[in-house]
């Protein structure tokens, strides 16, 4: 039997059924890709050979009507100007354009301006966020009338807490570092901690201080992810009386700043102290000698969580937890302690 002629004027989900000799629910359900164990695969065929005979393309501002939404999610990061949530973004991006998502940036910086409020429920259809930009439970809650039922999904953010979570493993990470410092001798550490204290940075610090046996934690700080604040926070770390041997850093550009201390104390890394730093951002590979660092998947990272809120935002359920392992990355700046 001949199959039916195209039809006039731009074709419909309706001639993609009549084409395959479907329902329009079973063209629905396979255009949408909700299809998995209720339409056959040759079924599937039949629709997407259908609608690429016709040059059907789905309405999605039709779509969006029916189903209330704009089709635009926001993603709130701290600044979009850092590697690191750059990297973010691309990741989210690229998921949310491939399912025809648009994103809304809010980096927030140093802290939230909700008026205008920027979570109104009219504007976004759901938010993906990072802990380290703000409180966005609090802020969601506070934020104006239905913000608070928007769908939600948090980056670097404790699990648990009825949210769900896409999370680089730091803890691990963490560890292998600890074990890594160990393993060459290392027995006196300096800890230069973020100013920031949101879970990711609680969940490493707690996981390095427990993986650090026989060796310990003589000298701490804490300053923000920045290379003024690894520097300054180094220089009194490095004049310490009992001086580590290792200064380990919560980030790749305090550590930076690290290396600037110890040049200006007259330091040499790593022959006089051993830096490591934590997310191989791109200072990673910039500084001489190049840095031991752990690297996290950023761009993963975004797009795991962009994936788990349209999933959330499609089907009412985002899946489980996420947690994306990270790799130790042992380059020149560490090495055995000098001997005392």
């Amino acid at each position: 039997m001949p199959s039916p002629p195209p039809p006039a004027g731009r074709p419909t989900s309706k001639d993609v059924a009549k084409h395959a000799g479907v329902s329009q629910s079973t063209v629905s359900l396979v255009l949408a890709d909700k299809w998995h164990g209720r339409v056959s695969p040759a079924t599937v065929a039949a629709v997407r050979d259908a609608a690429a005979a016709l040059g059907y393309r789905p309405n999605n501002s039709a779509r969006s009507l029916r189903l209330g939404r704009t089709r635009t999610v926001m993603l709130v990061v701290p600044v979009l100007t850092s590697p690191f949530f750059g990297a973010v973004h691309t990741g989210a991006a690229r998921v949310a354009a491939e399912r025809d998502f648009g994103v809304v940036v809010y980096p927030t910086r140093d802290g939230i301006d909700l008026s205008p409020n920027p979570f109104s429920s009219a504007a976004i259809d759901g938010v993906l966020a990072s802990s380290m930009a703000v409180e966005p439970l609090d802020v969601l809650r506070s934020a104006g009338p239905g913000s608070e039922d928007l769908p939600l999904v948090m980056l670097d953010s404790e699990p648990g807490r009825g949210v769900p979570t896409v999370n680089d493993d730091v803890a691990e990470g963490m560890r292998a570092l600890a074990g890594y410092l160990v393993g060459l001798g290392h027995r006196r550490v300096a800890r230069l901690g973020s100013a920031v204290r949101t879970w990711t940075f609680r969940a490493r610090d707690e996981a390095f201080r427990a993986a650090l046996e026989p060796a310990e934690v003589v000298a701490e700080a804490v300053a923000p992810l920045t290379l003024d604040g690894g520097r300054e926070a180094a220089l009194t770390l490095l004049a310490s009386p009992a001086r580590p041997t290792v200064l380990v850093c919560d980030d790749d550009l305090q550590a930076a700043g690290a290396y600037k201390a110890a040049r200006a104390l007259g330091i040499r890394v790593p022959e006089d102290v051993s830096v490591t730093g934590f997310g191989d951002l791109r200072y990673a590979r910039v500084v001489e000698p190049e840095l031991t660092t752990v690297r996290l998947p950023a761009v993963e990272l975004g797009a795991r969580g962009m994936t788990a809120l349209l999933d959330l935002l499609d089907t009412g359920d985002a899946g489980p937890d996420v947690v994306l392992p990270g790799e130790l990355l042992v380059r020149g700046s560490t090495a055995p302690p000098a001997s005392d």
